[in-house]
């Protein structure tokens, strides 16, 4: 029998979505029996709406365990089998921000993706992690350790080596097929080590300052989309400065499921760029999961820190930053080169932002250019993409984003996600390179 509860209400509502904080510290929060049940209730509500059966594997999962039950209903469903579910969760936010009609005010008060973390963070409290897990949500130490002079080329050459790849598949768990990361051996952080910690004397009513949050993958992976971030504000004449101190921001160690590494990381990045906040900077970030860590998970997991709250309402998408020089007046509209057709994919984790197409509205204002928008999942997660057990799916999530690019057939293809377009790229089989939007606005800058 169904144990969906009884309403009078129309399904949906016409009030905005809330997220409620996640009162991840009470002990309460990971009794196994008290999450069983409410993973069972939202699986049935789930399961008698269908209407996420097109994002992730999620859903999927779900559905086919449902149907191949005996009582082709939750109820019929092993428990130990919902781990299944939320493993195929990578916490884009989509059903809850897109699909979902039962999201809170409404009083059946689903929220998948914020069930998913409490999922993994019971499963990271009974069973840890692999080793594999760790260390791929490592990103600070596994970046610091390979980004060095001599071990980034070996390790770069190591992950083109079809040979290496079977022993990394085969000992680690990590697919042979997977496209993964370059690393640099000289860091944006040291690449621009006079901007780290600098300090000015320029009134930020008169000049606009922003504080950039480098992020891992643009600190050791791909320095190049911050320089060009720098360059394109500098152009504006938007002083740009980085923080004193700057770890991961807690992304993947919150989708590991391991929420005192994310407490830890936001013990360190936090009160830095408090200060800066103090010292009248905005904050961006290049990457949208790290500006998404600070705007919004960071204050629903610490809802009581006021250092969080002050960080969040000065964190900014660096494309909505720029629309807001647009607005005030302060965005220079001379671009010296076209772009031509412009295939663009919207992360998932933009556009739970809630801010709109501000990459498009940006790229738009160049002369002569046309955006072809793609709003849908790549797939990628960051980890999800490259794991032996999930790389497939990922690939087939991608399909549809992959078709979109190829039949635009166009000048350049892009996404806000630097790891959701490179594997874009390797859907695409043809070898093309894709391009950070913030690059190619620097080109059409012709900076």
């Amino acid at each position: 029998m169904s144990s969906r509860p009884p309403t009078d209400r129309r399904e949906g509502s016409l009030e905005a979505p809330r997220r409620h904080p996640i009162d991840w510290q009470d002990p309460a929060f990971y009794d196994r029996d008290a999450l069983d049940a409410e993973l069972e209730r939202v699986f049935d509500i789930c399961h008698g709406c269908r209407r996420c059966f097109n994002l992730c594997n999620a859903f999927p999962t779900l559905f086919d365990l449902v149907d191949e039950s005996d009582t082709m209903e939750v109820d019929g469903v092993a428990k130990a089998d919902y781990l299944k579910v939320v493993d195929d969760c990578y916490l884009c936010d989509m059903c809850f921000m897109t699909k979902c009609p039962y999201v809170p005010p409404h009083e059946w008060n689903v929220d998948f993706p914020h069930l998913m973390l409490r999922a993994k963070a019971v499963k990271y409290r009974e069973q840890r992690a692999s080793l594999r897990d760790k260390l791929m949500t490592s990103t600070n130490l596994v970046g610091g350790l390979v980004s060095r002079p001599v071990i980034a080329p070996v390790v770069n050459a190591a992950n083109q080596n079809a040979g290496m790849r079977k022993v990394l598949e085969s000992t680690v768990g990590v697919h042979s097929k997977a496209r993964l990361p370059s690393y640099h051996s000289v860091s944006l952080r040291r690449r621009q080590a006079d901007r780290v910690g600098a300090t000015s004397s320029v009134d930020s009513t008169v000049q606009p300052r922003v504080a950039l949050f480098v992020t891992c993958y643009g600190n050791h992976n791909d320095p190049r989309i911050g320089e060009d971030l720098i360059a394109v504000y500098e152009h504006n004449d938007v002083e740009v400065v980085l923080a004193s101190n700057e770890r991961c921001c807690g992304m993947p160690k919150m989708e590991l499921g391991d929420l005192e590494a994310v407490e830890r990381l936001k013990d360190v990045n936090v009160p830095a760029l408090a200060e800066l906040v103090e010292q009248g900077y905005d904050l961006v970030g290049p990457i949208p999961s790290c500006v998404l860590m600070f705007k919004q998970e960071l204050p629903l997991l610490f809802p009581a820190d006021e250092q969080v709250a002050r960080v969040a309402a000065a964190f900014y998408d660096p494309y909505e930053y720029l629309m807001k020089l647009h607005r005030e007046g302060r965005l220079k509209t001379e671009f010296k080169n076209k772009l031509g057709k412009v295939a663009y994919q919207v992360a998932c984790h933009q556009r739970v932002q809630n801010i709109g197409l501000k990459t498009r509205e940006v790229l738009d204002l160049v002369p002569d250019t046309e955006i072809v928008t793609i709003e849908r999942c790549s797939g990628h997660d960051g980890t999800y993409a490259v794991k032996k057990e999930s790389h497939e799916t990922s690939m087939k999530i991608a399909k549809p984003v992959v078709k979109r690019v190829r039949d635009a057939q166009p000048d350049y293809f892009t996404s806000d996600c630097a790891m959701a377009a490179q594997h874009i790229a390797h859907g695409l089989g043809n070898g093309a390179d894709p391009y950070n939007p913030m690059t190619l606005l620097r080109k059409a800058y012709g900076i």
